[in-house]
């Protein structure tokens, strides 16, 4: 079964097996169907598969059920009957109980290894999406991030890009002329939604040591590839930051990796679920970078699969480039549904043998209408497909076998201690710091001197001296200033040329008297 994994079939005649071909795997999939109709089965399964032949996936548990594919299934589940029926009726001969090496990670580092990234990785743009700002607020954002370049400082977390956005508003005049207006009420609503994030436990998701891709794509010892599972179920509380920091991770990998052409099967497969939330009210520009990502990555060997309720939730140019296809049930109660499900039907590859868009309205729970890419990335003709049973277990693992899990893991420590390096915001410190300092001389230095000049008028006014008029009061003025200017540089100066300054300062006075 090499380089190609089962998907399910439609009859004991096996003629309508659906095979998902590796060599096609990296242009991208859509699985899609209403709640509770499959959709996680079948990701499941296309997990199991990948990790089978040596490719590493990453996924989100949105759900806290994925968990189950580090633990085999096994005899007691009260599925096993209608699972071992299943593999019977579509020809599933060697069928299975199996576990998988299985990676945990999560951003608020509770479920799995830390996951973290740095404040200029993420890029404005990303950022942001994620804070939700208007086109204003998202310019001076770029100035931050120029400016931080410019000045080699740099945004690691969410300290440094705050001490930053300070910096703007305390230098906005002089900024203002080379990079535009800088508003404080602009800075100020940046702030506010930075506080707005962390109170949801973004910040975590800044700093170091960041996430090595690396990591994501190792394969072990005995061939198959690791799976990678993100727990999601706290971080779907904040969907912007889930979808935010998906999009961040596929950028990376798009930027990162290399270009590979078509390979025989891909170096990673990213399960993209909820992808809704990518969408919803995005810009144009998140969108345009989500279909230059989604068109040219597979290039770089990576395929992405979209798992969704709805079809219609994927903008149309992106639609487009999805070629293997799992269509669930979708139910059409409404106008927009019905509107939906035709289109959704459309995208397939007639089958004479019945109608598609009745067919993804009836097709029942584990079971879809599929089309995967043939001979020369051909659309295959839509098939109505029994898909195969899981082989791992269906259903999460138990808090103790996951912490026995991520203890034995080999990435174990390496993300767990938070790294806090010379950054932005020690760099700002300092030099407000030396500023401060600096000030603070020069105001002593003025201090001291006002101090000399109020002892010297104080000791002429009780010395009984009288001043007198015209000329007599211009010459006492000039040596008053003489004898003030000594006294105060004979304090300030010291040194080698401190005296040298000194004797010519003198010198210069004997020689006018």
């Amino acid at each position: 079964m090499q380089n190609r994994i089962f998907v399910g079939g439609g009859g004991v005649d096996h003629a309508e097996q659906q095979w998902l071909d590796l060599a096609y795997a990296n242009r991208h999939g859509l699985i899609a169907g209403a709640t509770g109709t499959g959709k996680t089965v079948t990701l499941q399964i296309l997990a199991e598969g990948f990790s089978a032949q040596g490719v590493p996936v990453f996924l989100s548990d949105v759900k806290s059920d994925l968990a189950g594919l580090a633990k085999a299934g096994t005899e007691s589940h009260k599925l096993h009957a209608p699972f071992m029926e299943r593999a019977a009726t579509i020809g599933f001969d060697w069928y299975r109980y199996a576990a998988f090496p299985v990676t945990f990670w999560d951003l608020f580092g509770a479920q799995g290894h830390p996951v973290r990234t740095t404040v200029a990785d993420m890029g404005p743009l990303l950022l942001a999406r994620l804070l939700e700002l208007s086109e204003a607020q998202e310019g001076i954002l770029n100035i931050a991030f120029r400016i931080a370049d410019e000045e080699a400082m740099p945004l690691l977390d969410l300290d440094d890009l705050r001490a930053m956005l300070i910096w703007l508003g305390e230098n906005r005049a002089d900024l203002s002329l080379r990079y535009g207006n800088i508003s404080t009420a602009s800075i100020g609503a940046i702030q506010r939604r930075l506080l707005v994030i962390e109170n949801q436990g973004g910040a975590r998701l800044f700093g170091e040591p960041a996430l090595a891709l690396s990591d994501l794509m190792r394969v072990g010892a005995d061939g198959r590839g690791q799976v990678n599972i993100l727990a999601a179920d706290q971080l779907m509380q904040s969907p912007r930051l889930y979808a935010t920091f998906l999009l961040w991770l596929l950028s990376e990998l798009f930027e990162e990796l290399p270009e590979v052409g078509d390979p025989d099967k891909p170096r990673l497969v990213f399960f993209f679920d909820e992808a809704h939330l990518l969408f919803d009210d995005a810009p144009k520009a998140l969108v345009d970078k989500v279909e230059q990502v989604a068109r040219l990555i597979r290039s770089k060997g990576v395929g992405v699969y979209f798992i969704t309720q709805n079809p219609d939730d994927v903008p149309e140019d992106i639609l487009a480039q999805l070629g293997n296809r799992v269509q669930h049930a979708l139910r059409a109660f409404t106008a927009r549904d019905r509107k939906a499900l035709r289109l959704a039907a459309q995208t397939y590859r007639e089958n004479p043998r019945f109608d598609i868009e009745t067919a993804i309205r009836e097709v029942g729970v584990g079971e879809a209408v599929t089309s995967l890419l043939e001979r020369k990335g051909v659309p295959g003709i839509a098939e109505r497909t029994l898909i195969r049973p899981p082989a791992s277990q269906l259903g999460p693992i138990t808090p103790s076998e996951r912490k026995a899990i991520l203890a034995a893991s080999d990435l174990a420590g390496k993300y767990d201690t938070r790294l806090d390096r010379h950054s932005a915001a020690e760099m700002l410190k300092a030099r407000a710091d030396a500023a401060a300092r600096a000030a603070a001389e020069a105001e002593a230095r003025e201090d001291e001197a006002d101090a000399a000049m109020r002892e010297y008028k104080a000791a002429r006014r009780y010395s009984g001296s009288r001043v007198g008029r015209s000329s007599s009061r211009r010459v006492r003025e000039t040596e008053s200033f003489g004898d003030a200017m000594r006294e105060v540089v004979m304090k300030e100066l010291k040194g080698t040329t401190g005296r040298r300054i000194v004797r010519g300062i003198l010198g210069g006075l004997f020689k006018g008297r």
